[in-house]
């Protein structure tokens, strides 16, 4: 059975308040576990998708027939960090053997029967007694009361992804994003230039101080900015791309560096020049 997730609003910086749940935001694949009250299993992406096959190692977890769950499915670095890069490998390849860690983060479907409308620490319990020990493939998430704040800057100087704000009293609302679940990630900055732009589609390519490719923004430019770009000569053009005389430098946020170098989801700032 597919249940939609629910979603989370953006936040731009963590806060104080007790009524809240701190979680470590972990960077993987969202992922819906189901084991119908026949005990099959499916598991879906947050599009819908049935992905079981892939994780064949997901359809025998010690979870009982009836239950539904939330959480994210990651693959860990030689630190044990998130390592998204790894997880979306192992998603799309077939031949991948990476290994994988589903952890769970709420219950939806418990016993048979539709949780959601309970408040989320009942759910959080529920969450402790399906999964009583953590283990390399099947962990549920740890959290903290309030401490948002001191949580983050923790998370920064570990370089991790960022932190989720629950309402402890928040209902499951599926398929919504809601303003009871708050994400804060933890952005990178970087002075870069705009040397060019995609034709077809919106996109600038972006490059360092050296004219390294860094990759393509697609994200956070506003429409009174777009402008600028495209009055700028243009040097050479292909089907696809076209180069500008003169980059523009401006600054981007983004979540990490690629393993080839790149800009992981770059977003707008601010122009520099």
């Amino acid at each position: 059975m597919f249940i939609s997730p629910m979603l989370l609003h953006k936040l731009d910086a963590p806060f104080e308040d007790s009524k809240y749940l701190t979680e470590l935001k972990l960077d993987g694949i969202r992922l819906i576990y189901s084991a119908d009250n026949a005990g099959k299993v499916r598991l879906y992406s947050r599009h819908k998708n049935e992905i079981t096959a892939k994780f064949p190692e997901l359809t025998a977890l010690d979870i009982p027939p009836g239950t539904v769950l939330d959480g994210e499915l990651i693959a860990t670095d030689n630190e044990g960090k998130p390592d998204f890069e790894a997880a979306m490998s192992r998603f799309m390849s077939s031949r991948d053997t990476t290994p994988i860690s589903f952890v769970a983060f709420d219950v939806i479907h418990h016993e048979g029967k539709r949780v959601t409308s309970r408040p989320l620490l009942e759910r959080k319990e529920l969450l402790a007694e399906l999964i009583p020990t953590d283990s390399a493939l099947l962990a549920k998430t740890q959290f903290v009361e309030g401490h948002g704040a001191a949580y983050f800057d923790a998370v920064k100087d570990q370089s991790l992804e960022g932190i989720v704000l629950k309402r402890k009293d928040s209902r499951y609302e599926v398929g919504k994003r809601s303003n009871s679940w708050l994400k804060v990630i933890n952005y990178q900055y970087a002075d870069v230039f705009v040397t060019g732009y995609r034709k077809k589609e919106f996109g600038w390519l972006l490059s360092d101080a050296d004219g390294r490719y860094l990759g393509v923004m697609e994200l956070g430019v506003p429409a009174s900015e777009k402008s600028r770009v495209y009055r700028i000569p243009i040097a050479k053009s292909t089907d696809d791309y076209s180069y500008l005389v003169s980059p523009i430098k401006c600054r981007v946020k983004f979540r990490n560096y690629t393993k080839a170098g790149l800009l992981r989801l770059p977003s707008f700032v601010s122009w520099l020049a």
